[in-house]
């Protein structure tokens, strides 16, 4: 029946794709009593999250028939985990504040049993007894918002309140806090520093569950971003926000990830990381490039997690002896500029402006800096030219297709989301201290195989493979270290 229900689910996915083209965006559903009721909403936003959520599933649901195949409790997985891709397309579509919230409460308390199948693996249920604290907070955050906003508009109804925002030149003090409520929902609710920890142990879990929670349900956070993106692109703090958490986020679990022995942690820490990335493009207020690095990361980590199996055979029958790196900071240098020309040339073949979209420079800032991560490891070595020639190639690909897919993203996407802002100067100060930290990371990253094996290198990187031992606080916070509570939870 699962296995069905997908299949359905994706002509459902695609016949609802061809309503938005036809007819534009429209809703469905109950009639509303004040804005509230079971609507649901179908535009290219929804349709595209939808359509990507239909596939997953189906994909997940057929790896899941084989990997627990033989267990005694098969069919009970099956019915949680098509529950909780239920949960999360109801989210997605959402038409109304109502909705909205229900849905986003059912997709964590569906996760949640999903995350104790196996009740007899105490980190399990120390990872989700962390999780489920986490979520109430976030649920309350977005409860109290959703309050507010209501009580401001007299509405739940999203495409009202879209529209009363868009004709306000500034936010009420209501809405103004609820956006910045908004915004900590959604650092909660994808796993940002500090209370990412539990994220990183619910390793125990099945492998699809894995896939599951890293390609579709952390993205509730930046997708909640994007939805409401109209309330958070008027709001002072919200933004401020969200450049603050989800880069220190990305900085910290970046590094973490790059000293993990364990593939599964090291999968983990990079889903943190570009949650954190996603939420920083958010508040930067480049919407398209942040769906799109959504949509792309889904693909990317559902793969690399239902694949996570095979990948130490794949790695010893691919082992190949890594050419020295040398150092050169002339090389090194090289490297940054070719990454800067490539991508000057690409945003002017586009007729981006630097000069009037700062927000645009800043995200090309790290694309840049991306490029330069896979230049400057051919350059800077003692291997052969064509290594050079191919890892040039590629990043001339990397851009080419970045910019062809953000180009789409923004095309599809354009009647949902608001045009660029101009931030403002302590935003503008904000988003150039970042960089400059993300710059001189990066720079470490490069010149690392040469200074990883000096002591200070060495002793630091234990730190990062512990997260700086936030989780280990953050157990004693919620009582994760508890064994008579713990030992009575497994009873």
């Amino acid at each position: 029946m699962g296995a069905a229900a997908t299949k359905v689910n994706l002509v459902v996915a695609l016949y609802g794709i061809m309503l938005v083209a036809i007819y534009g965006a429209s809703e469905g559903g109950t009639p509303e009593l004040g804005g509230l009721g079971l609507t649901f909403r179908l535009d290219p936003l929804s349709m595209l999250m939808y359509s990507m959520i239909a596939l997953l599933g189906f994909i997940i649901i057929k790896f899941s028939r084989n990997y627990l195949d033989g267990d005694a409790r098969h069919g009970v997985f099956m019915g949680r985990l098509s529950a909780t891709i239920a949960a999360v397309q109801f989210l997605v579509l959402s038409g109304n504040l109502l909705v909205l919230f229900l849905s986003w409460v059912l997709t964590s308390l569906m996760l949640h049993r999903l995350l104790i199948f196996y009740p007899e693996r105490r980190r399990a249920v120390v990872a989700a007894r962390k999780k489920f604290i986490v979520a109430r907070l976030g649920d309350l955050s977005l409860l109290v918002a959703s309050i507010l906003i209501y009580l401001q508009y007299s509405t739940g109804n999203l495409e009202t309140i879209f529209k009363a925002v868009k004709e306000s030149a500034n936010l009420p003090i209501g809405v103004e806090i609820a956006a910045l409520l908004l915004a900590i929902a959604a650092l909660l609710k994808s796993a940002q520093f500090p209370t990412h920890g539990w994220l990183i142990e619910v390793m125990e879990t099945p492998t699809p569950v894995s896939a599951l929670l890293h390609a579709g349900l952390l993205n509730a956070g930046p997708f909640l971003m994007i939805r409401m993106a109209f309330l958070v692109s008027h709001s002072i703090a919200a933004p401020v926000l969200l450049i603050i958490m989800g880069a220190l986020t990305a900085l910290i679990a970046s590094v973490s990830y790059m000293t993990q022995a364990s593939v599964k942690t090291a999968l983990g820490y990079s889903s943190v990381a570009h949650m954190g990335f996603m939420l920083l493009v958010c508040g930067i207020g480049v919407y398209p490039a942040a769906m799109l690095h959504l949509v792309s990361h889904s693909f990317y980590k559902a793969h690399a997690f239902l694949a996570s199996g095979s990948t130490v055979d794949t790695i010893r029958a691919s082992r190949i002896k890594e050419p020295r790196r040398t150092g050169n900071p002339i090389k090194i240098a090289v490297s940054i500029f070719f990454a800067f020309l490539i991508y000057f040339v690409f945003s002017a073949f586009w007729g981006i402006d630097h000069s009037r979209d700062f927000a645009l420079l800043a995200t090309g800032a790290i694309v840049v800096m991306g490029l330069s991560q896979i230049i400057a490891p051919a350059l800077d070595s003692d291997g052969y030219w064509i290594s050079v020639v191919r890892a040039s190639l590629l990043s001339i690909l990397v851009a080419l297709l970045f910019f062809s897919l953000e180009s789409v993203s923004h095309y599809l996407l354009h009647t949902q989301l608001p045009e660029l802002i101009e931030p403002n100067t302590l935003t503008k100060l904000l988003i150039v201290s970042v960089l400059a930290v993300f710059a001189v990371t990066v720079f470490i990253q490069i010149i690392a195989p040469v200074v990883k094996h000096t002591i200070f290198w060495q002793k630091l990187g234990v730190h990062f493979r512990n997260g700086f031992y936030v989780n280990a606080f953050f157990d004693r916070l919620t009582g994760a270290f508890d064994i008579q509570y713990l030992s009575q939870k497994l009873k």
